[in-house]
């Protein structure tokens, strides 16, 4: 099954949000007229004050809900450490498997023949196992323990703005897990869609011109900074500041998300 991400929701007009949220930390209006004769020129404009000067408080006044399916339970498991985020899955406890159960298949298992028909013959006999444990009496919660990480599931995702830059930040990574990193991507290009000024700098850090991954610099858009970290990592680093490892580098990570 395919990855699916729907944007379900957000709150209305999330750029305006923000930037009224910010007025009222600048502003000497009162509460009554913070929101009042707003432009789009002046939304944006602030927006981009607060963005750039990293007050991000203000991003946590709009809401973004997500539908997704066609992922793995062991995205799930990683999905729900982002903490500022909730999360309602699809049930294993209530929901019986009927049949073979919708699995995903990493792309290092489809490249090898041999080994992708050993792991389909393995997910057609949990499949089997399940089922006889569910008729042998077995409550459904319990039968569950059987099926893999490989599990496909659902889940509803919802993030305040700030919280969603976290996450797109640790995950559009190159470094993040390929299924987690699919995910991100697609939540990017809709959070883009909805509200571009809040998520038009969103992403991995490389897209704002360093990195700090301890495996950096394996990545071919890995850019070396000048920090006592860096500089462990990588001997020979120009003092004169950052330096990209790739002269053809691709600045901005973020072009496919722009996409569509």
């Amino acid at each position: 099954m395919a990855l699916k991400v729907v944007l379900l929701s957000h709150s209305p007009e999330p750029e305006r949000a923000v930037a009224t949220a910010a007025r009222n930390c600048y502003s000497p209006r009162d509460i009554e007229t913070i929101d009042e004769n707003w432009t789009q020129e002046e939304v944006e404009a602030m927006v981009a004050r607060v963005r750039d000067a990293g007050h991000l408080s203000t991003f946590e006044h709009t809401m973004f809900t997500f539908g997704v399916s066609g992922v793995s339970r062991a995205l799930t498991h990683q999905l729900v450490r982002h903490r500022h985020m909730s999360y309602e899955q699809k049930s294993q406890r209530y929901i019986k498997v009927k049949g073979q159960f919708e699995f995903i298949t990493p792309p290092s298992i489809s490249a090898r023949p041999e080994i992708k028909a050993k792991y389909d013959t393995l997910m057609a006999q949990i499949a089997d196992f399940y089922a006889e444990a569910l008729a042998a009496g077995t409550p459904a919660e319990d039968a569950r323990f059987a099926l893999p990480n490989a599990a496909e599931t659902q889940i509803v995702i919802t993030a305040n703005a700030r919280a969603l830059l976290d996450f797109f930040t640790l995950r559009t990574c190159n470094n993040a897990q390929w299924e987690i990193r699919e995910l991100a991507f697609a939540m990017l290009r809709l959070a883009k869609r909805a509200a571009p000024a809040l998520f038009v700098r969103a992403g991995a850090t490389c897209v704002r011109g360093y990195c700090n991954e301890p495996n950096g610099p394996e990545c071919p858009r890995y850019v070396v900074v000048r920090n006592p970290v860096a500089a462990r990592r990588r001997a020979g680093v120009d003092e004169d500041g950052p330096e990209r490892s790739n002269p053809e580098i691709v600045a901005d990570q973020q072009t496919a998300a722009l996409a569509g």
